[in-house]
């Protein structure tokens, strides 16, 4: 894996994002519906989404939380302090 600070000011795709954190395209889509106030990357002017530095070390974080330690969604909600999103 690499160190997201070497990207620091660097807009990234999901695709780059996925291939520095190991994560999925869809897992990275998903995690920001579900997780839209701790996640949520720009859009260019076509509408793909650029990820920041921040992104990354957030994404790690929920990688770290689900994957390592086993939290729920429920779970790296509280965890992370996080709004529900499903009660919008």
């Amino acid at each position: 894996m690499t160190d997201p600070n070497l990207y620091e000011g660097i807009p990234l795709t999901i695709h780059q994002v996925s291939m520095i954190t190991g994560i999925h395209k869809a897992t990275l889509r998903y995690w920001e519906k579900i997780f839209e106030s701790y996640v949520r990357p720009g859009r260019t002017d076509g509408n793909h989404r650029l990820y920041t530095a921040d992104h990354v070390h957030r994404i790690l974080e929920l990688k770290r939380l689900m994957k390592v330690e086993g939290y729920t969604v429920s779970g790296v909600r509280r965890r992370l302090n996080l709004p529900d999103s499903s009660q919008n």
